[in-house]
């Protein structure tokens, strides 16, 4: 297997498995944000989340919700953060969904966009764009 996801999600890398079924597989991050950061990753290759089934979605949001509630019982953080980066910034060219205990002061941030391109003034000309080009009525 050419792909690191792949060979993540099915344990030919060494991985700390927290939680698995037939669709997903939960595993620590080898290089966590805080302690119990997890990483859900389908066993099928998908790269974005507009690839995946919706058998696979389901397992993925179902797991999701899991994490979150051991996470809080285990460790209590002050708050979850789920997300997962596709396309050019997806590292492991496999989709992957991170499930993150955060605190207040852990030094976690949202960035400001570093080019001032002015989407803030045109969100309804965006939504109309959206709807409009990307076929949402």
């Amino acid at each position: 297997m050419d792909c690191l996801g792949c060979r993540i999600a099915n344990k030919i890398e060494n991985v700390h498995v927290v939680y698995e079924d037939e669709l997903i597989i939960c595993i620590l991050d080898m290089e966590p944000f805080n302690e119990g950061h997890l990483l859900i990753l389908p066993k099928n290759h998908f790269l974005d989340v507009d690839e995946i089934t919706l058998e696979t979605l389901s397992a993925i949001m179902n797991a999701s919700v899991k994490m979150t509630q051991v996470l809080k019982k285990v460790f209590n953080p002050h708050g979850i953060t789920i997300c997962q980066n596709g396309g050019i910034f997806n590292d492991l060219t496999h989709y992957h969904m991170h499930v993150i205990p955060r605190y207040s002061k852990d030094g976690f941030a949202w960035s400001e966009p570093i080019i001032n391109h002015g989407a803030e003034r045109r969100l309804n000309e965006t939504k109309q764009r959206m709807v409009t080009e990307g076929g949402l009525h």
